[in-house]
């Protein structure tokens, strides 16, 4: 194709991965900025270049915008406008306006895509500095062209991707020039001094990232652990994975341009052109046989605990029938015994639900398993019930509990051998044990207090018990 042509065409002509500390704003950070002068120095350069690319419209995902645990959030409107206020720079003013056509096409695609993203529900209107931060230096360099402002969501990486793919196909249809910006901040947990401390994790999430990020392996940004970054205390993970699904299908050249951990706090540019299209790089296909395969291996060596969960599930998903115990071939020790037991679910290493029962309400351990597994795929109320093209990604566990016993002191849990049950009057609060991200009994019991609306100040007893993990 002619390149003149191709250059008319609609297209997201460059993306970049870039930071959002406010202190790098002269008037908000009163000279301490000068210990990022390196990070200064690359977004100059990402704004002169952006200014160069002329683009009618600016893309700018950003953690800070609203943010939703089941919904992606597109900025509704004509525009808006923000200052660095909070920041003590409140002269530091900006009036955007939004590119509303494009918004609109991408929720339509999303819409008929089942992508659950849209306008409804903004919390602020006003532009928040994980928008306002980039615009500070596009600004100096392109005075003028709209934008279009995203929030990230609590959901899988996957369906971050996905949106990423819906953003391109609407620019293309609509013939837009335009720029992704991927604004976030890598780990907050890199320094000793850091504002937020150190973690180990912190280090290693970012030496990855930026590994990751220099070669544009895209793919592999779906494969970071959650506990790996929430550990990490990263914000921009993905915001960059959203930028990796608008350039699905294509070659990328990167380029990085700094990556500085100087406050405790990781701040990465780098700059990602696109090519022609390249059938390689269809990471998201590539990430979903990849994760199908390896299911699929796991339930050849599922324990009958785990297989009759499992079966539960896909039989209530796809026919809307509940097992009988009767037609099953079980063991002993599941139709011969009762006991308490959680289903747990998991899709792309993120909790899809989780029902359990402390103690037997069935007449055996095989329907107690039964009707919690149909239970946490269809009416845990903290998500959408499980969807039959769902079934083939779905990790599960099966908890069988001992009978809770009472306990005098938080001294005799031990967070991963106990789980805890906290009780004050009819309210009750369960936290199972040897969890991901609790490694306290502070934090055991603060949760389980959280998850039965038991308030800090009021009186509680604690029990405690042991479970048998089937996975």
């Amino acid at each position: 194709m002619d390149k003149d042509i191709q250059e008319r065409l609609g297209r997201i002509v460059a993306g970049y991965m870039v930071p959002h500390p406010p202190l790098i704003v002269p008037a908000v950070g009163k000279g301490s900025e000068v210990q990022v002068a390196d990070t200064i120095a690359a977004y100059g350069e990402v704004a002169r270049r952006i200014a160069a690319l002329d683009p009618d419209t600016i893309i700018i995902t950003s953690p800070h915008a609203t943010m939703y645990a089941d919904y992606f959030h597109i900025s509704p409107g004509r525009g808006a406008r923000g200052s660095f206020a909070q920041f003590g720079a409140g002269q530091v003013r900006f009036d955007e306006k939004y590119d509303g056509e494009l918004r609109d096409l991408i929720c339509a695609e999303c819409d008929a895509a089942g992508i659950a993203a849209g306008t409804l529900g903004e919390i602020d209107p006003a532009l928040d500095h994980g928008t306002m931060v980039p615009l500070y230096f596009i600004r100096q360099e392109l005075p003028s062209c709209r934008i279009l402002r995203i929030g990230l969501s609590g959901q899988p990486l996957t369906e971050h991707y996905k949106l990423g793919v819906k953003i391109r196909r609407a620019v293309e249809a609509l013939g837009r020039r335009a720029v992704f910006v991927a604004s976030g901040d890598l780990s907050h947990k890199l320094q000793d001094y850091g504002p937020y401390g150190f973690a180990p994790e912190g280090p290693v999430y970012d030496e990855r990232l930026m590994d990751v990020m220099s070669r544009a392996a895209f793919g592999e940004l779906l494969e970071f652990d959650e506990t790996l970054c929430e550990k990490a205390a990263e914000c921009g993970h993905r915001s960059f994975v959203i930028m990796a699904g608008a350039f699905d299908g294509y070659a990328v050249e990167p380029e990085v341009f700094v990556h500085q951990d100087v406050t405790g706090v990781g701040y990465g540019i780098a700059s990602f052109m696109p090519g022609e299209k390249d059938s390689s790089r269809h990471f998201l296909d590539q990430y979903l046989r990849k994760m199908e395969e390896q299911r699929s291996a796991a339930r050849a060596n599922e324990d009958p605990y785990v297989a009759l969960a499992r079966r539960s599930v896909e039989s209530y998903i796809m026919d809307r029938k509940k097992l009988r115990v009767a037609g099953e071939e079980l063991p002993a020790e599941l139709t011969q015994t009762q006991a308490g037991a959680f289903v747990s679910i998991h899709e792309f290493g993120k909790l899809r639900g989780c029902i359990g029962t402390i103690l037997p309400c069935c007449d055996s351990l095989a329907e107690e398993i039964i009707d919690n597994a149909v239970s946490a795929s269809t009416r845990d109320p903290r998500f959408e019930p499980v969807t039959a093209d769902e079934l083939p990604y779905l990790e599960i566990n099966v908890d069988v509990l001992t009978e809770p016993e009472r306990i005098g002191s938080p001294d005799e849990l031990d967070v991963r051998r106990y789980g805890v049950i906290v009780t004050s009057g009819a309210k009750r609060g369960l936290l199972l044990p040897d969890l991901d991200g609790v490694d306290t009994v502070e934090q055991q019991i603060s949760i389980a207090m959280q998850k039965g609306g038991i308030r800090p100040d009021e009186d509680y007893v604690l029990d405690r018990f042991e479970v048998v993990r089937h996975t």
